[in-house]
């Protein structure tokens, strides 16, 4: 009997597998899905494509791309996006490392809190924009401005006076309950008796937030950094509602950019050419934030 059963089973351990038929169908429409738009994207870039004017047609080459780099508003609106990724990450970071340790700590209520702070992650983006740029930061009916004048001071035009800084701020208020989610959770899972133990040992507050805390949290702040660039890099909605990339161009990043070049000036061709810029430029960021969260996974 168990030389049956042996025998039996002896082909079922050589079997292998084989799921091509059943994941080929699905992995091949995403890689329609991504690769279609991606070569038309490319193909639009290298030709001659105006809306308003449909008689000027034929291939461009990189006439296109020589266009956009050496347009002024090409440059601005690099140093915006930088400039805009950069300071969001900063304040979220900092702010969501911070909020998480004090939502950590046992307090009257704090389940309530922790509801209330990561709430705004779940509000459009373009919601959230009318919110700031009506309800907070208009210099007549805005609560700052109702602050400013209260304090006897004068009531500060965000969008006029500072329009990046503005449309930081509010794209930081997005998202800042996303890096306190995921460090939140990081922190939880800090193994307690370390902390005990250098209690004991003497060591105050701040000795165990840089020596203990801050140690564990760099996997998570990793993670938040990698995920919170990626989706920077394309912020549309609160600049299109609240200041439409200006005044000027003080406001337009790359994505804005290639909107007001594909809609606004009908340049199809120059658009896909910033597209293709904007392609490049996103799967650089992630490969090397790929890179450094895959190091330090393997510590």
């Amino acid at each position: 009997m168990s030389t049956l059963t042996t025998s039996a089973s002896a082909p079922a351990k050589g079997r292998r597998f084989n799921g091509l038929p059943f994941i080929g169908p699905s992995v091949t429409v995403l890689l329609i899905w991504m690769i279609v738009p991606l070569v038309m994207t490319v193909w639009f870039s290298l030709q001659r494509y105006n809306l308003l004017d449909p008689t000027v047609t034929g291939f461009a080459g990189i006439d296109n791309y020589e266009f956009l780099v050496t347009d002024p508003d090409f440059w601005a609106s690099l140093t915006n996006t930088l400039v805009l990724v950069g300071s969001v990450l900063a304040i979220t970071v900092v702010g969501g490392t911070l909020l998480a340790v004090l939502f950590d700590q046992p307090f009257p209520g704090r389940d309530l809190a922790r509801l209330f702070a990561i709430a705004p992650f779940f509000v459009m983006p373009t919601v959230a924009a009318l919110i700031w740029k009506n309800l907070m930061m208009h210099p007549i009916y805005g609560v700052f401005g109702a602050v400013a004048r209260a304090l006897g001071l004068p009531a500060v035009d965000w969008f006029a006076d500072y329009p990046l800084v503005s449309v930081i701020l509010i794209v930081s208020w997005e998202w800042l309950p996303f890096a306190l989610l995921i460090l939140l959770t990081a922190v939880q899972s800090l193994d307690r008796e370390q902390l005990e133990a250098a209690r004991m040992d003497g060591a105050g507050a701040l000795a165990q937030f840089f020596y203990i805390v801050l140690p564990h949290l760099s996997r998570a702040i990793s993670v938040v950094v990698m995920i919170e660039t990626i989706f920077l890099l394309t912020v549309f909605a609160e600049i299109y509602v609240t200041t439409a990339g200006g005044p000027g161009n003080a406001t337009t990043n790359l994505a804005f950019l290639i909107y007001a070049r594909a809609l606004l000036q009908y340049d199809v061709g120059g658009a896909s050419a910033g597209g293709v810029v904007a392609i490049i430029l996103a799967n650089i960021v992630a490969f090397f934030l790929v890179r450094t969260i895959a190091r330090r996974l393997e510590v």
